[in-house]
């Protein structure tokens, strides 16, 4: 598996210090960020999970623990919007370039307002996408609302 993506080509160049895992990703799996956890052997709460939303009718990005669902109201709230949906796959896709199962908040075509879950900021380390299917980066998610501008508020029920 390639190690160089757009996703750790946009973090060595902003000298975020991270570290490199593995895992063999499941198509099939329910739910892409809880496999991960499992086949990582990490609790879910430390493993992130990167959606593409739509915010007033925009694309934005939520990251928050693969245990935890995204409160679209809360969403809204945090960036002062009116309404949250989440995108469709085919439009999440365009907009990142890359594919579900491996959206990263790193790296997208587009860079998106980002939002990171109150609970997974607290953390000192987590996992998140490295932008493909099976690849994850250990980063301290400060780092992650550091380089991306991202918003930390609590989104996740």
């Amino acid at each position: 598996m390639p190690r160089t993506t757009p996703a750790t080509q946009f973090l060595d160049k902003a000298g975020v210090a991270y570290g490199l895992a593995t895992y063999e990703y499941d198509p099939s799996a329910d739910r892409v960020g809880l496999q991960a956890a499992e086949a990582l052997g990490a609790p879910a709460s430390e493993v992130l999970k990167t959606l593409i939303v739509k915010v007033d009718g925009l694309p934005a990005c939520v990251v928050l623990a693969s245990d935890r669902e995204v409160s679209m109201k809360k969403l809204a709230a945090a960036l002062r919007a009116k309404s949250a949906e989440m995108a469709p796959v085919p439009e999440a896709e365009r907009i990142t370039g890359y594919r579900v199962g491996g959206v990263s908040p790193f790296g997208q075509k587009k860079r998106l307002p980002t939002v990171l879950d109150a609970e997974a900021a607290a953390l000192i380390e987590a996992f998140v996408n490295g932008g493909q299917r099976g690849l994850q980066v250990r980063l301290a998610p400060a780092d992650l609302v550091r380089v991306l501008g991202a918003t930390v508020a609590r989104v996740a029920t």
